[in-house]
């Protein structure tokens, strides 16, 4: 008898770190809380989206007021054609600004949109047609020490002469 309610009770425990080992890998992988609330979508191009996700957070001034919904590419303009599902209550200007931008130096990536000034606002289907893409680190470190070896190269010139 003792037996069996030892082995129930580890059973429990064992059912339980599991229970929070799948909430855990939910949350680190940006699934759990699915909201049904309102939301309306917008379209934005980018020339490069880097690392971005689908249900990548969208923030504007820190505040989370969306996710990334789907990623594709358009074949016309040769860019990333990303649709943006914001809540409903968070309204826009048209002139809008949208950047991909990485959380730390090198955490996850999101869009952060930038507000602008105009008096209408956006609507469900719209274009923000005013994005900037991802910054490359491999691009940035490149063009670095393309610049480092063209000084180097300079020097010597100079220092022949």
């Amino acid at each position: 008898m003792q037996r069996t309610i030892l082995d129930l009770w580890v059973g429990i425990f064992v059912v339980a770190g599991l229970a929070a080992i799948l909430f855990l890998a939910l949350k680190v992988g940006n699934m759990a809380g699915f909201e049904n609330g309102q939301t309306y979508s917008l379209k934005a191009g980018f020339d490069n989206i880097g690392g971005l996700k689908p249900r990548a957070p969208i923030k504007s001034a820190g505040v989370v007021v969306g996710r990334v919904g789907e990623i594709g590419f358009d074949n016309q303009s040769y860019e990333a054609t990303v649709t943006l599902n914001l809540d409903s209550r968070y309204q826009f200007p048209k002139d809008t600004s949208a950047a991909i931008m990485t959380s730390g130096l090198l955490g996850e990536q999101y869009i952060s949109l930038e507000a602008g000034g105009d008096e209408k606002k956006l609507g469900n289907g719209d274009r923000l047609k005013i994005t900037q893409g991802a910054v490359v680190l491999e691009n940035l470190i490149g063009q670095f020490l393309y610049n480092k070896a063209d000084e180097g190269k300079s020097k010597d010139k100079a220092g022949s002469l």
